[in-house]
């Protein structure tokens, strides 16, 4: 059996197969169909300094091969995670990760020093990337100059590992890679959703209230793929490949493009069990090979 063990700075991983914010709940929600504790990682849903009520309904529609969605990180606040969601998954035996997000600097910040004094939550996942937010999140994604700010702001208030979750939406992502690299980020995760809309032709009006939202799905894989080999080769730290993965295979395309580990979103929706084959098929695909270590595959294509 291969050794699948991955390393993102000092956090351990016992497997590249981690679950995307926002399409896995707390994790708990998935425990009656998985072994969570098989996960190499848990990103939870997105959480922000204050409750956040969402954008109007519809905010989620399916396209060709994806789907699109304008949730606009609903969630009850940092203060509601920490009393009532982390006594709930703090003794799952994976890595639990929060993702943080914010409307501004300072928001991201006390988000972040108060999820530092969690014991059992390792890392955060700071989103400066999420295009279904009237403010912050992606107007900090798509700058270098912004992104700095709030990663070298969040670097001072925080202590553990910090990944930095970019925007496809840009004309160059690897220029906010290592804008935030250079700032203290210990990793980076790519892509979030790419801009996408839909019509609704019989009322000749936009299907989601907030007329574009992020599009995901297995549609998007090619575009991510080219982002995080571009991303893997411009960074020294490691980069974390998400977007449209729905297979062992998908997998090892983003490890063989430079992912240390990997996140499964949309495919979560269509399968449960998704991640539990990603992990099977990674191990066999390696003995195949003749490959006794995950970490001999990243980043080796020709």
């Amino acid at each position: 059996m291969a050794d699948l063990a991955v390393n993102i700075g000092t956090l351990n991983f016992k497997n590249p197969v981690l679950t995307a914010s926002g399409t896995f709940g707390y994790g708990v929600e998935y425990s009656d169909f998985i072994d969570l504790s098989r996960l190499g990682g848990i990103f939870v849903k997105g959480t922000t300094l204050n409750a956040r009520e969402g954008n109007d309904y519809p905010r989620m529609a399916e396209t060709s091969s994806g789907m699109l969605n304008a949730v606009g990180l609903q969630n009850k606040g940092v203060q509601y995670f920490i009393s009532n969601i982390y006594p709930e998954i703090k003794n799952i035996d994976t890595n639990i990760m929060v993702n943080v997000s914010g409307s501004t600097i300072e928001d991201y910040c006390v988000c972040a020093e108060q999820i530092n004094e969690l014991e059992k939550i390792p890392a955060i996942e700071l989103n400066i990337s999420c295009p279904n937010v009237k403010q912050g999140g992606m107007a900090f994604g798509t700058s270098a100059k912004a992104a700095a700010e709030v990663v070298a702001a969040v670097r001072r208030t925080y202590n553990k590992t910090l990944i930095v979750k970019l925007s496809p939406n840009v004309t160059d992502i690897t220029e906010i890679a290592r804008a935030v690299e250079a700032e203290g980020a210990d990793a980076v995760s790519l892509i979030n959703t790419l801009m996408g809309m839909a019509i609704d032709i019989e009322r000749r009006r936009p299907v989601l209230s907030t007329v574009t939202g992020g599009l995901s799905g297995a549609c998007i894989k090619p575009v991510a793929l080219r982002m995080v080999w571009q991303t893997a080769r411009a960074v020294k730290i490691p980069v974390i490949g998400m977007g449209g993965i729905s297979s062992w295979q998908d997998a090892v395309e983003f490890i063989l493009a430079g992912a240390t580990a990997i996140e499964i979103g949309t495919a979560n929706f269509i399968d449960p069990t998704v991640s539990m084959k990603v992990i099977d098929g990674i191990d066999e695909y390696l003995d195949r090979k003749n490959i006794d270590s995950v970490r001999k595959l990243i980043g080796s294509i020709d």
